[in-house]
């Protein structure tokens, strides 16, 4: 069997599309420097940039199997690198060859690769044969992994924007509650250049979810790399004095800021995670080296996908780190099922329950076959591969030709 055809799909912004609900925001990157207002807009639009929100592949074989898989955030230069770059390379070859392939795809990006979009691209290509490779064999991904280490998986509702609406955000918290999960994840609203009053309005924003979900429930929060160092020292002994107790704080400062992350977690009791932003084993081996995180949040269609991911995985292991990939998704899940040092997984609520269409949850309606958290747990089925199959009539209707 050999790789025959590559589709890609480069997805435009859907009528329904929305930049999260009405009065959510975060911090992010941009946040400080003077013209963030400008560069944002009046409401969070995201950094993403661009008219392309997501890429997605399909991957032909000449004996009529088919897999499939998404590049990171989506951006649609990583479209062309696959269409230009990858394809050539990976025509005509086994799809069982994925060592060989990832390093053939990352060795030739690797003048102007190594980050980013270019291994978002590789990613998807990668996720798409390990797709194929379980359809081959007859099994789901994670058994070509090493097998299930449980039987559900427990996920954490990942929402809960920042919002002067004190009361909507204990609600949608409570939602959460009542749906049975377990665990949450909020987002900061604000950063060092609003101060201590900023401070406080963040402290606040905690103990809202906090007071409305009770004691015994996980809660992480997530700066979302829009902190430098010292504001988030003292942001996180904060929320420490006010005895809110997060299970971590997620991306306090920007990813190549590692002796940050790792000063931070010197002078801090709540744990720190990272890694979303992080590409390939080498970045990861520097976060773990280097004692950055307590939490290792790769993104397997960031990353470098499966291949390089379960190398990750192994290394954190060896360290004793857990890994909580960032994002959830089927291309994460089967290697947390596959891994005892993932104790849970992220999980973005579908539309419907809580959420619009939007960033985090195009996904639902691109692919079908996603698992649905049922009392903060999702199952995987033992169909062969990842169990996805890409909802033809969305990408038709949705995909850029701009």
């Amino acid at each position: 069997m050999t790789i025959s055809d590559i589709e890609v799909f480069a997805i435009g912004r859907p009528a329904a599309f929305a930049a999260g609900s009405p009065g959510e925001f975060l911090v992010t990157p941009l946040h400080i420097l003077p013209n963030a207002s400008r560069l944002l807009g009046e409401q969070f639009v995201g950094v993403r940039g661009g008219d392309v929100y997501a890429v997605l592949v399909r991957v032909h074989t000449d004996e009529g199997l088919t897999g499939v898989g998404s590049a990171g955030v989506g951006s649609g230069a990583a479209a062309f690198v696959i269409e230009q770059h990858l394809r050539p390379i990976v025509i005509g070859q086994s799809p069982f060859d994925v060592e060989s392939l990832w390093e053939q795809m990352y060795r030739s990006t690797i003048n102007y690769g190594r980050k980013g979009l270019v291994l978002e691209a590789i990613s998807a290509v990668d996720i798409a044969l390990w797709d194929i490779m379980g359809k081959a064999t007859g099994q789901p991904v994670y058994n070509l992994l090493g097998g299930r280490t449980r039987e559900r998986i427990r996920v954490y509702a990942s929402r809960l924007y920042a919002r002067t609406d004190l009361d909507e955000l204990a609600r949608q918290a409570r939602v959460f509650l009542q749906q049975g999960f377990t665990a949450m994840k909020q987002r900061f609203g604000y950063g060092p250049s609003d101060g201590l009053a900023g401070m406080r309005k963040n402290v606040e924003l905690v103990r809202t979810v906090r007071d409305a979900i009770g004691p015994d429930i996980d809660l992480m929060a997530d700066a979302y790399m829009g902190w430098d160092v010292a504001y988030a020292i003292r942001m996180i002994r904060m929320l420490e004095d006010a005895g809110v107790n997060l299970r971590w704080v997620e991306e306090p400062v920007i990813p190549d800021d590692i002796d940050g992350y790792a000063e931070i977690r010197s002078k801090v009791n709540t744990p720190i995670s990272g890694g979303e932003h992080e590409f390939t084993r080498y970045g990861a081996r520097e976060l773990l080296k280097r004692g950055a995180v307590d939490i290792l949040q790769p993104d397997v269609n960031r990353v470098g996908g499966i291949t390089e991911a379960r190398k990750i995985w192994a290394m954190a292991a060896a360290e004793n780190i857990p890994v909580i990939p960032h994002a959830g998704q089927m291309h994460n899940y089967h290697v947390v099922m596959a891994h005892l040092n993932s104790p849970m997984a992220e999980y973005f609520p579908p539309p419907g329950e809580d959420a619009v269409l939007e960033d985090d949850t195009l996904f639902w309606e691109l692919f079908e076959g996603e698992p649905r958290a049922e009392n903060g747990e999702i199952a995987l089925p033992a169909t062969p591969g990842l169990g996805l199959t890409l909802n033809d009539d969305r990408i038709q209707e949705w995909r850029y030709t701009g």
